[in-house]
């Protein structure tokens, strides 16, 4: 009796190492890191091929939402977005139970990212990797098969429900009719670009019901006569600000700059130069987030979805309000009205002023950014290290929105009423989606 109640127990022992061994290569594709690493080869794709900041957003959103309903299929405790998302559809649901859930949402990440980029099949190098890692960590070829049929359907799905939302028929509507009417905006140095992107405000919005739905207060009057006024106090704020920038201030103004296409003019040698979109360090930021919470895979692909969704409404609502109101840059008044020389100390992008992007954008990831990771996380912000530019310490993700959008004043590209007003709209976008999105159940 005894020898074979001990081979029981060695029987036992065995099929649970054997399990262990089977399942071993669950390490490799459950590990966030791998996630988060997979977003920064779409990020850096972006960085590469010039994607303007609102399509940078756009692709975030799309990829990170296929890696998520990959995991909510897998994982009862979260809610899959259709529905929620009231135009999203019903997601295709798994056909059988030897799928690998967390691989399944890395590559459905990289086929909606290798979709919504350029060139063709940039991603498709490292999805293929993917492959082989996974085959090498141990994966049996049936479940890799069965994954990749799951995620393929996942992405299929999110590519079909994207060609919806009247991107494509953006490409191909109005240019911006330059006007040179007192206030409005004109191209500006040292590109003189025309105006990126004016229909971005009918692109589908995700959470919002329409664009203007968190619509700032009305900016103030143009008005260069009184030197009372709110316009021309705040002008010549931005022209003493930048006129006596302390190290701090340039090191603010360069480290949130995030212009992924910064044109230098030397004599007649004119080259541009690259960093990430304000999209794009958000991403990053997101990353890093989750790294210092030690959050686990699914909890990261979550954090990321939902801020690549704030980040893309958040594009369409302040779109909507800079070509409703045209309104002027500070560097263009300045050069006109007082001093022809006066440069801001980083470039002026080429579209109007009112509200500032970077402000909205900024408070409405930072908002879903506390509500899965806390207040007072304090982080190390390491994103524009490898364009030589040093880290910011931050003390919270609320605070890192606050500097992003001081960095605009700095750098002499924004009216302080630009960055509040963009602050505030933006802030209420974050808290709207942070209730609407339930992602948890």
């Amino acid at each position: 009796m005894n020898k074979v109640v001990a081979f029981i127990c060695l029987a036992t022992v065995l099929a649970a190492c054997s399990n262990d061994q089977d399942k071993s290569y669950v390490k490799f594709t459950s590990d966030p890191l791998l996630f988060s690493k997979t977003v920064k080869n779409l990020n850096d794709i972006v960085l590469e091929n010039n994607f303007p900041p609102m399509v940078a957003a756009r692709n975030y959103a799309y990829a990170n939402i296929a890696a998520y309903e990959c995991i909510s299929a897998g994982d009862p405790s979260y809610k899959t977005l259709s529905g929620q998302i009231k135009h999203m559809p019903v997601m295709p649901k798994p056909e059988n139970g030897d799928i690998d859930f967390s691989m399944a949402a890395l590559l459905a990440f990289v086929k909606v990212g290798n979709a919504v980029t350029f060139p063709e099949g940039s991603m498709m190098n490292y999805y293929d990797q993917l492959n082989h890692m996974a085959d090498s960590a141990g994966m049996p070829a049936k479940v890799l098969k069965s994954t990749k049929d799951f995620s393929d359907t996942i992405a299929a799905a999110i590519l079909a429900w994207s060609k919806g939302d009247n991107y494509s028929a953006t490409r191909g509507a109005s240019r911006y009719s330059v006007s040179d009417s007192p206030g409005r905006w004109i191209p500006t140095p040292p590109m003189y670009a025309t105006a990126l992107e004016p229909h971005w405000m009918e692109i589908r919005p995700m959470v919002m019901d329409s664009a203007s739905q968190f619509k700032p207060v009305r900016p103030p009057a143009y008005n260069m006569k009184d030197k009372n006024s709110v316009f021309y106090k705040a002008l010549m704020e931005v022209k003493n600000i930048g006129d006596s920038l302390s190290d701090e201030q340039k090191h603010i103004a360069d480290f949130w700059d995030d212009n992924p296409f910064k044109m230098n003019v030397t004599g007649h040698v004119m080259f541009a130069t690259k960093k990430f979109s304000p999209a794009g360090h958000w991403m990053n930021i997101t990353g890093i987030g989750a790294k210092k919470a030690n959050a686990d895979f699914n909890t990261t692909v979550a954090a990321y979805a939902k801020t690549a969704i704030a980040l893309f409404d958040a594009f369409i609502s302040c779109w909507d309000e800079k070509y409703r109101s045209n309104y002027i840059r500070p560097e263009t008044v300045i050069n006109t009205m007082i001093d022809q020389e006066w440069r801001p100390y980083i470039q002026s992008p080429p579209f109007p002023s009112y509200t500032s992007g970077h402000s909205t954008i900024s408070s409405a990831a930072a908002e879903v950014m506390t509500e899965y990771f806390g207040d007072k996380v304090s982080f190390t912000d390491t994103s524009l290290l490898e364009f030589g530019i040093a880290n910011r310490e931050l003390k919270s993700f609320r605070d890192a929105a606050l500097e992003a959008s001081i960095s605009r004043l700095y750098g002499g590209i924004h009216y302080r009423f630009d960055l509040d007003a963009g602050n505030q709209s933006g802030k209420k976008l974050g808290e709207h989606i942070v209730g609407r999105l339930r992602m948890k159940k």
